[in-house]
């Protein structure tokens, strides 16, 4: 009989991980388009609009992480080979760094306003 209610007690364990994370929040998506994010905004309580600001901030700042380190590569490139294939991929890569960061900065500015506006709290979602 215990072995039994261990069993049910380990089931419902399991079935409460895969609910919540089904719950996570959603993810921070650069090419979506900005009057479309706009539209899910309007719709969007204080409570999703701080997690979706924070789904969109932090992959803003691991990009900046991202950034960083190509920043660093390049500037231990010989100066000789500045001009090679290596630091012609590396800057093309930041390049496509900077756009996701723009991009994905300008929907966080999205969320981020809407939470202002409704008096949301703002804390920790500097970028």
């Amino acid at each position: 009989m215990k072995a039994m209610g261990r069993v049910t007690c380990c089931l419902l364990l399991a079935a409460c991980v895969v609910a919540l994370l089904g719950c996570g929040k959603k993810a921070a998506d650069e090419t979506k388009p900005v009057s479309e994010v706009k539209a899910e905004a309007e719709k969007m309580s204080v409570t999703d609009l701080r997690a979706i600001a924070e789904t969109y901030r932090d992959k803003i700042m691991a990009k900046k992480g991202e950034l960083d380190t190509l920043v660093k590569k390049l500037a231990d490139v010989p100066l000789a080979e500045k001009l090679g294939e290596e630091a012609k991929a590396v800057q093309a890569d930041m390049d496509d760094l900077g756009k996701a960061i723009q991009a994905l900065t300008e929907r966080f500015k999205v969320y981020y306003d809407k939470l202002k506006e409704k008096g949301g709290d703002l804390s920790g979602l500097e970028i």
